[in-house]
């Protein structure tokens, strides 16, 4: 089933607008390029709306937050909601500062966006106006496990309903909803926590596929989840004595950019709530 929604993004090699994380911009566009679709990074007021009109999907992300930028996330927001493109929105942090805070939840004030995918400190600071992370990782008072997984199920479902988009909250168990059913997927390695910004990359990645599966984001949005936890284990398994994080995080890459329907169908661990 997911497998449709990479071959179409190989197919269709939707242009992405990315307002992103500076620490990890690089690997998002190298992410792009490997699912099939094409990248552009713009951050400036005075352009983002003429970049925003040429792409199919627009990611924003407030991981290297400051002043400048602020504005033009609100103005390329405002243009893809105006040209009915999908948004993706990554609050990095959200909950580690006011500034991160209130231009997270602003943001989901103005802007209607597709898909919003964080760790579950993230989710729960937009959710509840406030909270706490330790830096831009989840606080470990809050990941989501087995558990709590029924409480945590409830909870994505909730909040997917009341904002109006998919949530998606990634960790060890993620969990993707749309208010009505939740995906949960167990696929991944816990050493993809050791990699810099495979958060920021599958954020890129669920633009892209939601911008070649317009007419099923949250199947869309489901599968890129996958194929970013698959490619954590595909790459893990490549791993050669010696190698570190470096070495892991271009593997990632590598398996993202040999991911074919059948591999992603035959590897998806997953189950619908």
């Amino acid at each position: 089933m997911f497998g449709t929604c990479i071959e179409n993004v190989r197919r269709l090699v939707p242009l992405v607008h990315n307002i992103t994380n500076y620490v990890t911009v690089n690997d998002v566009a190298n992410v792009l390029l490997a699912c099939g679709g094409s990248p552009i990074m713009s951050d400036e007021l005075e352009e983002v709306e003429d970049i925003t009109a040429i792409c199919a999907g627009l990611n924003i992300n407030i991981g290297t937050l400051n002043a400048r930028t602020i504005d033009g996330m609100f103005a390329a927001g405002k243009k893809a909601n105006e040209l009915c493109h999908p948004v993706v929105f990554d609050p990095v942090g959200a909950g580690a500062s006011a500034l991160r805070t209130d231009t997270a939840l602003h943001l989901t004030e103005e802007i209607k966006f597709t898909v919003i995918r964080g760790n579950i400190s993230e989710i729960k600071t937009l959710a509840f106006g406030n909270g706490t992370t330790k830096g831009v990782d989840a606080d470990v008072a809050d990941e989501v496990t087995e558990e709590n997984l029924t409480e945590s199920v409830t909870f994505v479902k909730r909040f997917a309903q009341k904002i109006g988009c998919i949530i998606a909250i990634t960790g060890a168990i993620d969990l993707v909803s749309d208010g009505k059913k939740c995906y949960v997927i167990r696929n991944g390695r816990p050493e993809m926590g050791k990699i810099t910004g495979t958060g920021c990359q599958l954020s890129g990645m669920i633009a892209a596929f939601t911008a070649a599966n317009p007419k099923d984001h949250f199947e869309a949005a489901a599968a890129a989840v996958c194929t970013m936890g698959l490619a954590g284990e595909i790459g893990f398994r490549h791993m050669i004595k010696g190698e570190g994080n470096a070495a892991y995080r271009g593997r990632i890459i590598d398996a993202i950019y040999n991911m074919n329907g059948d591999i992603l169908d035959k590897g998806a661990n997953y189950e619908v709530r």
